[in-house]
């Protein structure tokens, strides 16, 4: 089906949700954000510390863990049905963890710096119990398969589900008699094929990873070229993070996973964490009696699969992802191709929010035929297409087998949301969503308010190294959050209440362990 033809099924779907008589239950979807930092020295090294016991356990804090470091804290916000909330909410937090850090900083970009070796980078560490021990061993085999160096890069994570109350109205909109489940759980596939499709778009507009520290690529062949004596850049890049000097490692360039479907989605990577992988056999499971990965398989368990985004259910303790969406369905999405921003404190910011949220919209209601293998392929080059080159002018991109210029398509995208950010903006007379498509369209017609062409562009003006620029940039937002007044004394009072409790739970929680790890392991795989 062509482009145009594409645009009048989702003009037809607007219409309708529009003449429904209430497309203001779109509205009221909920939305939270993982936000990753590393912990730095005051000269920018990686912090050797352990993660602060003020700040609770990283293994039952319901807010505050690690990601793959002991040095790599990972924020993670409830739900909110508004922006705002959930910013503030994000704020606080930085607040309290800033109280909790002493001299130490949150370092303020994505891509780490200052690391020498891989040695430098400490595995987290979750205690004693089985549960706690996988989550370490899991690390290990990380960076036995990928290194270490490419588990200390950050990110910020977006999460969000629709309202219940919108999908009987979708229902309606496309004739469908069903809403339930099954039905929400095939929409958000639908929404997850347009975002592979679509999703070049999120590097262009926010990606702020335009350079790297040379270190960051210590011992691996590449082309970029040099901006100052420790700094490689690439000169139309947008983000170098979710390219293949990132994420995107060569070690799962064979690996696909379907979005055609949950079976499809669930079978393939059920087929991942179950089949063995000669390479990762031979580098061994366990060596003088530790483990240094969890098994031989293609994927150790589902979340070393890595996405632009992922359909997501909140499992229960022991349940794997794939099991918790053969029993449930889908309750959100996981949106991960976002860069720590380092002109945003907290991260990110409402504006790009904002925009997300509309775009998620865009990708569920624009026709979505399923992905073959050819289109896969049109869809990872347009992908990487962005990241290293998204600001090169004349640029094109795959579409329906032809090459079109990427802006093209991108103001045809900003074009379509226009409706959507109309609904989104209804009841409030500031319209922070079409400001916030306009922040975007401006982008289009001038990249140089690109982030990650205002990155190059600071680094310019000052001529700094790119770890000059994130130190300095770590040490003001230290500022702003310490000098924040007046703080929300019972909010962080409940930060200080939740740390604590934290810490009783993975007490109790190694306490209760029984059997050897090997049979937990065991039972965890099995089921």
């Amino acid at each position: 089906m062509s482009g145009t033809a594409r645009d009048i099924v989702f003009e037809r779907r607007l219409a309708a949700l529009i003449n429904g008589g209430q497309p203001e239950l779109l509205q009221r979807g909920r939305r939270g954000v993982e936000k990753e930092s590393l912990r730095v020295t005051p000269d920018g090294r990686l912090a050797q510390t352990p993660h602060p016991s003020a700040l609770g356990s990283a293994l039952t804090s319901e807010y505050i863990t690690t990601d793959y470091s002991e040095a790599l804290i990972e924020l993670v916000t409830p739900t909110f049905t508004t922006t705002w909330e959930l910013v503030q909410y994000l704020l606080d937090m930085h607040q309290f963890v800033y109280r909790h850090l002493g001299e130490e900083l949150l370092w303020a970009t994505s891509m780490p710096c200052r690391i020498e070796r891989d040695a430098e980078i400490p595995i987290a560490r979750y205690g004693s119990s089985h549960v706690g021990r996988m989550k370490s061993v899991y690390r290990e085999g990380l960076g036995l398969r990928y290194g270490r160096m490419m588990q200390a890069i950050s990110g910020v994570h977006f999460n969000y589900s629709f309202p219940q109350e919108f999908w009987p109205a979708y229902a309606a909109v496309l004739g469908s008699r069903e809403h339930g489940q099954e039905f929400i759980s095939a929409r958000y596939f639908d929404l997850l094929r347009n975002y592979r499709r679509h999703g070049w778009l999120v590097l262009y507009l926010f990606g702020v990873s335009p350079v790297v520290c040379k270190a960051f690529l210590r011992g691996r062949t590449h082309a970029l070229a040099e901006l100052t004596p420790h700094t490689v850049y690439e000169p139309y890049a947008t983000s170098l993070r979710m390219s293949d000097i990132g994420y995107r490692n060569r070690n799962q360039a064979d690996l696909t996973v379907s979005v055609n479907s949950l079976a499809e989605y669930v079978r393939d990577l059920s087929r991942a964490i179950s089949t063995p992988h000669a390479p990762y056999a031979a580098l061994g499971v366990r060596a003088g009696g530790e483990y240094r990965q969890l098994n031989a398989n293609i994927l150790q368990i589902e979340n070393e699969y890595y996405s632009f985004i992922r359909p997501k259910r909140v499992a229960r303790s022991g349940e794997r992802p794939t099991q918790a969406l053969k029993r449930a369905g889908v309750e959100y999405v996981e949106v991960r191709a976002l860069d720590v921003s380092a002109f945003d404190p907290v991260g990110v910011n409402q504006c790009k929010l904002r925009f997300l949220e509309a775009f998620l919209a865009l990708c569920l209601m624009r026709d979505s035929p399923l992905i073959a293998d050819s289109e896969q392929h049109a869809v990872d080059h347009n992908h990487l297409t962005v990241a290293r080159r998204g600001r090169e002018p004349g640029l094109t991109l795959w579409r329906d087998g032809r090459a079109v210029p990427m802006l093209e398509w991108a103001r045809e995208l900003l074009e379509d949301m226009t409706g959507l950010c109309e609904i989104l903006d209804r009841g409030d007379p500031a319209q922070p969503y079409t400001l916030a498509l306009a922040a975007q369209s401006a982008k289009l017609a001038d990249v140089a308010r690109t982030p990650s062409a205002r990155m190059l562009a600071e680094l310019s003006v000052t001529g700094e190294s790119f770890a000059e620029l994130a130190l300095r940039m770590s040490k003001l937002h230290k500022a702003y959050f310490l000098e924040l007044y007046p703080p929300d004394e019972a909010r962080l009072a409940e930060f200080a209440a939740e740390a604590r409790a934290s810490l009783e739970r993975q007490t109790a929680l190694e306490a209760a362990d029984r059997g050897t790890f090997e049979d937990y392991l065991a039972r965890y795989f099995a089921a």
